[in-house]
């Protein structure tokens, strides 16, 4: 009798063990056939990252333009000179670098530059032009830390400008006269035709 007890527990606890195993098996199927939906589901959770991912797509001319940025907020810091040290290269965002795609060749600050996907770089400085940088190797996972200046396709020359409104979060906006940077005070206008 003690026998047949101690088998019927065995059987219901292998029995257990099976069908909670099989749940788990039959959950990852689902969610390794459903690619579209895990997608879905790591967008909501990019956008409560700190300095949340954004892309956009405009035409500057005949090219059309997408950029990819991290954009992180003031949060009651010192961003120019502090954050952002002047004089040392900056992912010009926050977290992987910043790249823009050109669909044609460009010019930029009355500089050419050929259609493909750049990483966006600035040097700023405490006192007038900035250094803007376009460089080759876009797929940055963190940013300037990987920033190798061999790498460079061009370099020019931008004039910030220092407004009186703030601007909480950082934006890079396709518009007049090219790609506008934005954050706390500056504004960074980049020619592009």
């Amino acid at each position: 009798m003690k026998k047949n007890i101690l088998l019927l527990a065995f059987l219901a606890a292998g029995t257990l063990l099976i069908s909670s195993c099989g749940g788990e098996k039959s959950s990852e199927s689902t969610s390794a056939e459903s690619t579209e939906a895990g997608a879905e589901e790591a967008k909501p959770e990019a956008e409560q990252r700190p300095s949340p991912l954004r892309s956009l797509q405009g035409t500057i001319g005949a090219a059309t333009v997408a950029i990819q940025y991290g954009a992180p907020s003031v949060k009651g810091r010192v961003i120019w000179g502090d954050l952002v040290p002047y004089n040392e290269v900056w992912r010009t965002g926050a977290n992987e670098a910043t790249y823009v795609d050109l669909s044609a060749d460009v010019t930029v600050e009355g500089q050419p530059l050929k259609a493909g996907r750049y990483s966006l770089f600035t040097i700023p400085k405490s006192s007038g032009k900035w250094t803007v940088i376009f460089n080759s190797e876009w797929d940055l996972e963190h940013g300037h830390f990987q920033y190798k200046q061999e790498n460079d396709v061009l370099r020019v020359e931008s004039t910030p400008e220092w407004v009186n409104d703030s601007q909480e979060q950082l934006t890079i906006a396709i518009e007049s006269p090219g790609i506008v940077v934005r954050w706390e005070k500056l504004k960074l206008p980049i020619a592009i035709q």
